[in-house]
C-alpha cells in the first residue's frame, strides 16, 4: 500500500522528499559543501529559547511532511545540545528551513592515446611502437544536486541572525535512509554554528 501511495504522490512532494534525502549529499567522498553566515554584533548567548516558524518552507502542500519531521528532529537535537530550550510560547529564536533539488549535467573530457599500426599489423609488439593517435573521450553525466538551508531569526526583531547551507549531489544511501541523511547533514551545518555543542 505504501508503494502505491508513493507513485501517486504529487510531483512537488516527490521533489521535497528527494530534497531531504539529498541532505547528506556528496559529489565525492569529502561530503557536501557547507557554508554559513551570521549577522554582525550578535551575541548568541543572549538567546535561550527557540521554536519553529508556523509555516515552514518544506510544508508547501499545507500539511507537515515526513521531510519536515526529519528536519525538525535533527535541528532540535543540535540546538538542545548547544543549551537552547524549545519553547513555543516564548521563543527568542525562530527556526525555518528549506530544501531544494535541481538536475545538473556535467560534460567531462578525458584525453586518451591509442597507437595506430596502419595495415602493417605484423609490426605490433615490442619491436614496433606504432604511431600515437591522440583523441578525447567526451561524456555527459546527469545527477541531482540538493541544497538545504537553515535560518535562525531573532523573534523580537524579525531579523535573520544566522544561516547555514549544505549542497551536494544525491547518494543512494540517502534515498534508503532519509532520517539518517537529515541528521548527518544538519549536524554538518551546525558544526559552523557560533555556539558549540555542550
Amino acid at each position: 500500500m505504501k508503494s502505491i501511495m508513493l507513485f501517486k504522490m504529487p510531483q512537488k512532494l516527490k521533489f521535497l522528499s528527494i530534497a531531504v534525502i539529498a541532505l547528506s549529499l556528496a559529489a565525492c567522498s569529502t561530503g557536501p559543501k557547507v557554508r554559513s553566515d551570521k549577522a554582525t554584533n550578535i551575541d548568541f548567548s543572549q538567546y535561550q529559547t527557540f521554536a519553529f516558524v508556523s509555516e515552514l518552507a518544506t510544508d508547501r502542500a499545507g500539511y507537515t511532511t515526513l521531510v519536515t519531521q526529519h528536519f525538525k528532529d535533527a535541528i532540535r537535537t543540535e540546538l538542545t545540545a548547544r543549551g537552547y530550550r524549545f519553547d513555543e510560547s516564548n521563543p527568542q529564536l525562530l527556526v525555518n528551513f528549506n530544501s531544494n533539488v535541481a538536475n545538473r549535467s556535467e560534460t567531462r573530457s578525458i584525453p586518451t592515446t591509442s597507437y595506430h599500426y596502419g595495415y602493417y599489423h605484423y609490426r605490433r609488439g615490442i619491436v614496433y611502437a606504432g604511431f600515437p593517435v591522440y583523441s578525447t573521450d567526451v561524456s555527459t553525466v546527469h545527477y541531482k544536486v540538493g541544497t538545504v538551508n537553515i535560518d535562525l531569526v531573532d523573534a523580537e526583531k524579525r531579523q535573520l541572525v544566522w544561516e547555514g547551507i549544505a549542497e551536494g549531489s544525491l547518494k543512494q544511501r540517502d534515498l534508503e535512509q532519509p532520517r539518517q541523511a537529515a541528521a548527518r547533514t544538519v549536524a554538518l551545518i551546525f558544526e559552523q554554528f557560533p555556539t558549540p555543542a555542550n
